[in-house]
């Protein structure tokens, strides 16, 4: 054959193998020059799809062929004849995920051996890998000469982030030319945006003239404006530090959001190799709340400036499948449809981050050399789960390397004392700083002093049945009720409806973003109007929600947990005396977690051990209570640390969870914006644009696997061509119609399957 081609298009000429290889290896090199390996991104991408230059490969783009592996051949040439093998991992995995670089996983990449033994029982493209060399050369494609120097075996936590960044680069390199090569002449084909720059000093200074309007708003009381304004100037002077690993551990309500963005924007203002700010948040109330800030701060420098991604597609959702080669187009797409994070700001979940950040899977990874060059914030950083707490920490500070060149800060009024497991985190790590970040607000334990605005009264004796925390919140016009479950805030609110109770609230995930969006706005001006309001809530709105209560109600919990939820008590100080927070039991005492039960024990233990009594204004009651915990608790987790050590990409990403249950994403009918969106996917399938717009009206559904997909999910395709490929991790929320009379999102509690006829 004079030409070879890569891609098939139904309309347009067919693809060649010159034009993608040639891309896919441009595209990789320039996405890898931020982490100092553009030769290896290049020779990933000049080989990542080699195999296609054998006849059978070429057979199978006209539909006579099937169950063809065309990535084995590249990944051949680069283990053996290379010696590289982050690069023969990359090309490995660019279809089938990162899979393991033991040193017996890695002899088993031997072309020969593949092909006697297919892992996936495909048939190689060819086994002639100078016949492929020959081809690909012809086609004016010049590979390097080989090294005679053997790469060291990786075996730390490091040497996997170098190789799945190296991945990144190659298949965000593949996917981007793919995607493109794939939508030519589409007239629905919406291209990705160019990736605009930070704009730092401008940034900065929309943010500057935020910052002094708050400070000079007399509504804001005067101690409140002072508190906030020495955490803003430490931040300010902070970020000129040379360190690149920050605690910034302060008071709720004294201005962490903007405060944590000075440090970020100063620090990218004096450094022009900076390209993004990447905010990390547990919760997406938390997410939502500070999309509409940022949003509203920096709407003149475009729609494209912020990034908000929280979508849970292409991490579990994406198969494995039997037959690569012949992957669903659905399937494809839904991989091509995947972010990059090429914004200047991105806010996403710690669920997002971390797991991309540890997965093994192609559209997870996509994005990982994105976040290179970058000031991660992390807020509300309690929440990392213990037992994840030493493998997580060992990736964070290996970011925080000249290679990666990030700057890390962890934000809370609640910081864990992970600086006790320095020794841990630096084990089995080459060069590693481990983990001794330098704190924003040196002297942290004043301004706590300073902000103390809350009287706590613990009432957890004895048990309190719901017909009591009723009449609390009966005896005040304002209060805000918080309980562990989604289960007991529904149960709760619906006794609340049936007592007549006036302006009862009721906030959780079943919710829509903009829902929760709109009641929280709703919330505030009752709040501020002095009108009654009774909010009945999950822990959602514990962490970075503005809301100021006179009285607080709390379940018992995790201690930083109750911290917060102090925090939305008299947060703004208005108050002549003291807010009040009442920690209660409730009569049907459940956790969401085992390990939110053990340390909600904790907590009772260490109310036991202070006679009754918690400061909750001193940060030495948290690192005592973290300090603790650890000592209970795995800090890491056994079987991850053998992934390591076996650099066993494919285990750790299964094993690495923060959410342990499978989630879909499903499109309520909230509004009638919502409605018509729904509408469009129905009638035109979804796209990549049509996932971001539809954001703002999606909640998580988790299912259980072992039973039936429940009846109030509505598939939904893929807009693609003639052959449409549903979607497996988005949905449409079923509406009434004349076969079906239930309702499945409420208007008051939001996403209610069971209570609409499951």
């Amino acid at each position: 054959m004079s030409k070879y081609f890569g891609h098939t298009h139904e309309t347009l000429p067919w693809q060649t193998m010159l034009e993608h290889s040639s891309e896919v290896a441009r595209l990789a090199k320039g996405k890898a020059a931020f982490f100092g390996e553009e030769t290896k991104a290049q020779l990933a991408g000049d080989l990542h799809d080699i195999g296609k230059y054998g006849d059978l490969f070429q057979r199978r783009l006209q539909g006579l062929e099937k169950g063809l592996d065309h990535w084995s051949a590249g990944a051949h040439i680069a283990l053996f004849e290379h010696r590289l093998i982050d690069v023969a991992l990359a090309i490995q995995g660019h279809h089938i995920g990162l899979q393991s670089g033991a040193q017996q996983s890695l002899r088993e990449l031997n072309l020969l051996q593949v092909a006697q033994n297919h892992p996936l029982g495909l048939r190689l493209s060819e086994t002639d890998v100078e016949l492929l060399k020959t081809r690909l050369e012809a086609d004016g494609v010049q590979l390097p000469t080989p090294t005679t120097e053997r790469q060291k075996l990786p075996s730390s936590a490091g040497d996997m982030l170098n190789t799945r960044m190296l991945f990144s680069a190659l298949v965000d390199a593949d996917f981007l030319d793919t995607e493109r090569t794939m939508n030519r002449g589409n007239p629905k084909f919406v291209p990705r945006p160019g990736t605009p720059a930070l704009q730092a000093a401008r940034a900065l200074e929309l943010l500057e003239n935020r910052l002094a309007e708050l400070n000079a708003n007399a509504e804001i009381p005067a101690h409140t404006r002072a508190l906030r304004k020495t955490l803003a100037d430490a931040c300010q002077a902070s970020a000129l530090k040379p360190e690149r690993i920050f605690t910034l551990t302060a008071p709720t309500g004294t201005g962490k959001t903007l405060g944590m963005l000075r440090f970020a924007l100063t620090r990218a203002a004096q450094d022009q190799r900076i390209r993004r700010i990447i905010i990390v948040l547990p919760f997406l109330t938390i997410l939502d709340q500070t999309v509409d800030i940022y949003r509203q701060l920096f709407k003149e420098l475009g729609e494209y400036y912020i990034l908000e991604h929280h979508s849970l597609t292409g991490i579990r959702a994406e198969r494995s499948p039997s037959q690569p080669d012949q992957q669903a187009r659905g399937d494809k797409e839904q991989r091509l449809l995947t972010e990059n994070w090429d914004a200047p700001i991105v806010i996403t979940t710690s669920v997002q981050f971390l797991e991309s950040l540890h997965a093994n899977r192609p559209s997870a990874c996509r994005k990982l050399h994105n976040i290179t060059a970058s000031i991660v914030l992390f807020d509300e950083v309690q929440t990392l789960p213990v037992n994840l707490a030493v493998p997580t920490l060992k990736t964070l500070s290996k970011l925080a390397s000249d290679k990666y060149g990030c700057s890390v800060v962890f934000s809370t009024a609640t910081q864990p004392a992970f600086d006790t497991l320095h020794s841990a985190i630096a084990r089995g790590e080459p060069s590693s700083a481990g983990w001794q970040p330098t704190e924003i607000v040196s002297d942290h334990a004043a301004l706590f002093a300073r902000a103390k605005r809350v009287t706590v009264h613990w009432k957890i004796a004895q048990p309190t049945p719901w017909s009591e925390v009723l009449h609390w919140l009966g005896a005040d016009r304002q209060v805000l009720c918080i309980v562990n479950l989604k289960r007991h805030a529904l149960e709760l609110a619906q006794l609340a409806r049936v007592q007549g109770l006036e302006q009862v609230y009721h906030l959780s995930t079943a919710l829509c973003p903009q829902h929760r969006r709109d009641l929280l706005a709703r919330i505030v001006a009752d709040l501020h109007a002095g009108n009654p309001c009774r909010v009945i809530a999950t822990q959602c709105v514990e962490a970075g929600v503005d809301l100021d209560f006179p009285k607080v109600y709390r379940a018992l919990a995790p201690l930083d947990a109750i911290a917060q939820a102090a925090g939305r008590c008299n947060r703004n100080d208005r108050l002549d005396s003291k807010g009040l927070l009442t920690v209660f039991v409730p009569e049907a005492e459940r956790y969401p977690t085992k390990s939110y039960q053990q340390a909600t024990e904790l907590t009772r233990m260490q109310l036991q051990l202070g006679n009754g009594q918690l400061d909750l204004d001193d940060p030495a009651t948290y690192r005592q209570y973290f300090k603790s915990l650890y000592s209970i608790s795995a800090t890491t987790d056994p079987e991850l640390e053998g992934y390591i050590l076996s650099q066993n990409f494919e285990k750790f990403a299964e094993h690495y969870t923060l959410i342990e249950n499978d989630a879909v994403n499903v499109v309520v009918p909230y509004n009638q914006a919502a409605r018509s969106l729904m509408q469009e996917a129905r009638q035109d399938g979804i796209t990549g644009d049509w996932m971001r717009r539809s954001r703002g009206y999606t909640v998580s559904a988790f299912l259980n696997p072992k039973k039936p997909q429940p009846f109030f999910l509505e598939p939904v395709k893929f807009r693609f061509g003639k052959n449409d490929g549903f979607a497996d991790t988005w949905f449409l929320c079923r509406e009434p119609d004349e076969y079906n009379t239930a309702t499945f999102y409420d208007p008051t509690f939001g996403l209610l399957p069971e209570e609409g006829g499951l």
